[in-house]
Formats: C-alpha cells, structure tokens, sequence
C-alpha cells in the first residue's frame, strides 16, 4: 500500500466526487488533507470528519479557484493550520453546456476556462514556495479524457482542459530541479453527478450503470479509479514519474 505518512496535500474540488475519493485515498494512504469545496458545506463537513476518524488531520477550506484572492487567502490559512503542503490535487471543476462554438456565451467560456486553468495556476503558484523547501513534492492535475479527441459542442471545456494539461508540462520541466513531480490524471466518463448529468443530456441515459455492458471491463469507470491512479503518482511506486498523462478510461476513447 502507498504510504504517505508524514505529508500534507490539498485538494481542491474536493468535498464531492472524484474529489471525495481522492480525499478518502490520500487520507487513508497516511496523508493529512485541506479539503476546498465551493458550496457543500455539508459534504466537506462529513469528509473531515471521516478523514479524522482514520487518524488524519483534515481541515476544510471554502474557496472559489477562479477568484486569485480567494485562492491567495485559502493557500494562506492552510499552510498556517497544517504546515508545508507537499501534495496539490488540482480537481475543481465545472462542464461546459454543449454549445457550438457559434452558440457559446462568452462568460461561459471565461467561467470554465478560468475554473480548470487559471485556478490550478493560482494555485500550483501559491503552494510551490513552500513545496520547494520540501524534499518531494507533487502537483496532480485532473484534467479529462475529453482533451484526446476535443469533440465538438465542448469548447469551453476542450480549452479549458488542455490549458490545464499546457501548464502541467510546463511546471515539471521548471520544478524537476526542485524535487516536485507534475503529472495528469484525465479520466473518461465516471460515476459522479457531472457524469450522470453528463450521459442524461446526451444519451438519455437515466441510471448511468445503464452503460455498464457497453464500458470497458463491464462497468463505468468510478471516482475511486482516479484516486488509485493519483495515489501512484504521489506515492514512492511514483517517485521517477514526471511530466506524464496518464488517461483513466479503460482504454475506449
């Protein structure tokens, strides 16, 4: 098993989903975890509390990634509540509504793009002082499946998406030098609400298991399949593995 006895991560998007998995893999891993949410209070609430029954230390974080000020305070008040940070999950996210690109919103596309991009910039930048001092550090982006083949009526997402990927290359070529490993994690369709949502508006699909004979291995892929991926990367069994994507999706793009 990874352990992580010892270190300190923060997840954003954390509280829900893919977020709430990792959250549960890390803590149980040995890590104690800064849970950010946006509005669920309830749902971060609980995951503490079940972080801290495994003996972790877990602290939870109200913040809006797109706003650099709520970011620059929230990366404040957990470094001073938890010390170093030496594992950032940049998960946050939201979809995009399937628009063409003749359709879009312009506020659509700066809201999404600004989510999944600029708040893991703001992020990635405030935590990697303190990372460097650290002799290992880890910065996951969870990007999507969607940036293999950027289909259409999702460019919003598409962009914001690769973006994201373009800053993760980016930080471990300039933090290789500093012992910090940045790597993506981009998963395909998975059992969270934004997946259910997801296969309800564009296959009509009520109950998503609905897909489980039509998916890889026989079942949807689940929020804990990312956590088992990301949990390698930042584990030891991940130590020489940098710059790399990996897709969580079964193999079926």
């Amino acid at each position: 098993m990874t352990n992580l006895e010892g270190r300190t991560a923060l997840v954003t998007g954390g509280g829900r989903g893919i977020g709430a998995a990792i959250t549960r893999g890390l803590a149980v891993a040995g890590a104690d975890v800064a849970i950010n949410y946006t509005r669920d209070t309830a749902a971060a609430t609980a995951l503490a509390e079940e972080v801290r029954t495994l003996g972790r230390r877990a602290e939870i974080y109200q913040a809006d990634v797109a706003d650099p000020e709520q970011c620059e305070s929230m990366s404040e008040k957990a470094l001073e509540e938890m010390g170093p940070i030496g594992i950032l999950v940049n998960n946050a996210g939201i979809a995009s509504r399937g628009n063409s690109v003749s359709d879009t919103d312009p506020g659509e596309m700066r809201r999404v793009v600004e989510t999944h991009a600029f708040g893991s910039f703001y992020m990635s930048q405030l935590l990697l002082p303190s990372m460097r001092e650290l002799t290992r550090g880890d910065i996951i982006m969870i990007s999507s499946g969607a940036t293999a083949g950027l289909s259409a009526r999702g460019a919003p997402y598409n962009m914001a998406k690769t973006a994201m990927e373009a800053l993760a290359f980016t930080l471990a070529k300039e933090e290789r030098a500093n012992g910090i490993r940045v790597n993506i994690v981009a998963p395909g369709l998975v059992e969270t609400e934004m997946g259910k949502r997801l296969v309800r508006a564009t296959r009509g699909v009520d109950d998503i298991r609905e897909l489980d004979a039509s998916s890889p291995f026989g079942r949807v892929c689940q929020p804990e399949d990312i956590a088992s991926a990301v949990l390698y990367l930042v584990g030891p069994e991940g130590s020489y593995v940098t710059n790399q994507r990996i897709y969580v999706n079964g193999g079926g793009f």
